[in-house]
């Protein structure tokens, strides 16, 4: 069996703290790991390491391979040039693992953002699925609804037994309050998870069937050099869902319901209910002071937060944004996102503080032709070796010991030394020694931005 872990998307419903380069897979929300760190886990179960497949945006391949490294030395990241939604990333995948391997593979795909903590109930209903998949059928494992949610599709099973499951009659998009309703009424509707498995050769007849200008085009990639999914041949490809391209044209469809618990913390009411709540029903993260609210989610995450007689309410603060809705709102959230984004508003892109494999960097001020940050960089980590077009650069040692690398030169510098980065100075900061190296970085210019950096080397696999 083959893994296949879509690890992209830019969870905008759970916006402030996740943002659109730096999303809910790769936060720590329940454990102390990230969401696609435990995902990545719970495949380990089933699934040979070394037959895992990530597929990632190329916003986030440099997280999502430094996160996944430290579950397994060499892990298989796959990267799309361009988002194309999940039918041409699970298409071109399935052709990926089929040239690595003699045989037609069963493939099991799983989101990365999901909180599944029954493993073993988990692989069990995997285990049983596989049967399925091997007769022939794309399998969907379908959540028995105990409520009814409006920000799920659902998929309606007929009485045909397959196995331990139910074929297919129908995928439903996410209904309104009073369908909701009824489809939880009626016991013949299911939650789609967005987990499916399928035998390769099975996979690619039904996407020729269904989406044939999709099947036509994968003879463009070829993975047998290397594991670049070239931009001129991907960007050809139309974008569409795996429900749309195939799930609901196909008729050998069956689902097997998922016995293990389940919740792809997808809205802040999903965090709310997987939470622990104290004896009013309130859930409490961060530094929260609070007078007579009750079942209520309050977040904080660098600040105190104050609240007074709140009911069924969400307020999550983050360093540059401050969210508060009614709990039965929460889908909403994603409208928020969408206006920042259209406005050009950063907010929706990127936090305050940005992790990288090296450590993290916090945006302090930034105005027309200046940006400052606060740049940490771990024990033995190291920047990439680079150079800017746009700006130029100077540092200030704040704490520990710096090594820089300027025009093949290099320099040490210790607390309250500084040095300066001229426009395309090759460069490169570094820490070599075991305590935290932490910098002030004022850059000039009049361009500002992360796509201004040329990288020459990098140990992170980002040049």
């Amino acid at each position: 069996m083959y893994g296949l872990i879509l690890a992209g998307g830019s969870g905008s419903r759970l916006w402030p703290l996740s943002r659109e380069l730096y999303p809910k897979q790769l936060l720590n929300i329940q454990n102390t790991e990230s969401l696609l760190q435990a995902t990545f886990e719970r495949l380990t179960e089933v699934i040979p390491k070394e037959n895992i497949v990530s597929m990632t945006g190329v916003k986030h391949f440099s997280n999502v391979k430094y996160q996944l490294s430290k579950m397994f030395e060499n892990p298989i990241v796959l990267s799309e040039p361009l988002s194309r939604n999940t039918a041409p990333a699970i298409a071109i995948a399935a052709k990926y693992i089929t040239e690595k391997t003699d045989t037609d593979p069963v493939i099991l795909v799983v989101p990365s953002d999901h909180l599944i903590k029954d493993t073993y109930k988990f692989i069990k209903t995997v285990k049983e699925g596989e049967k399925i998949a091997e007769q022939g059928y794309i399998v969907t494992f379908g959540i028995k609804p105990s409520y009814p949610e409006t920000g799920y599709g659902y998929i309606n099973v007929t009485d045909n037994k397959i196995e331990n499951g139910y074929k297919v009659n129908k995928f439903v998009e996410k209904p309104n309050i009073e369908h909701a309703k009824q489809y939880l009424a009626s016991g013949n509707y299911y939650w789609n998870s967005g987990i499916f498995m399928f035998k390769a050769s099975v996979f690619f007849n039904e996407l020729k069937k269904c989406s044939d200008d999709i099947y036509e085009r994968l003879e463009k990639f070829d993975f047998s050099e290397s594991n670049e999914i070239p931009y001129i041949e991907f960007e050809k490809m139309p974008s569409i869902s795996i429900d749309y391209a195939v799930m609901e044209k196909s008729d050998k469809i069956a689902l097997l319901k998922l016995e293990s618990d389940w919740n792809d913390l997808g809205s802040w009411k999903s965090i709310y209910d997987v939470s622990n709540k104290d004896s009013v029903g309130n859930v409490k993260i961060g530094h929260i002071l609070d007078e007579g609210s009750k079942n209520s989610l309050m977040y904080s995450s660098s600040k105190l937060v104050a609240t007074i007689g709140l009911e069924d309410t969400v307020i999550v603060e983050t360093e540059d944004a401050i969210l508060a809705c009614k709990a039965d709102k929460t889908q909403d959230v994603k409208k928020i996102f969408d206006t920042l984004k259209k406005q050009n508003d950063n907010t929706h892109l990127v936090h305050k503080t940005v992790y990288r494999p090296w450590g993290y960097y916090t945006v302090l001020a930034e105005g027309k032709g200046f940006l400052t940050k606060m740049i940490q960089v771990n024990p033995g980590q190291k920047l990439s070796v680079q150079s800017h077009n746009y700006r130029s650069e100077h540092w200030v040692v704040l704490e520990g010991m710096a090594k820089v690398l300027l025009e093949g030169k290099e320099h040490i510098l210790s607390p309250g030394h500084s040095i300066d980065i001229d426009i395309k100075e090759i460069h490169s900061l570094q820490n070599p020694y075991d305590d935290v190296l932490k910098i002030i970085e004022v850059q000039k210019g009049d361009m500002l931005v992360e796509e201004d950096i040329v990288r020459y080397e990098d140990i992170y696999g980002r040049v």
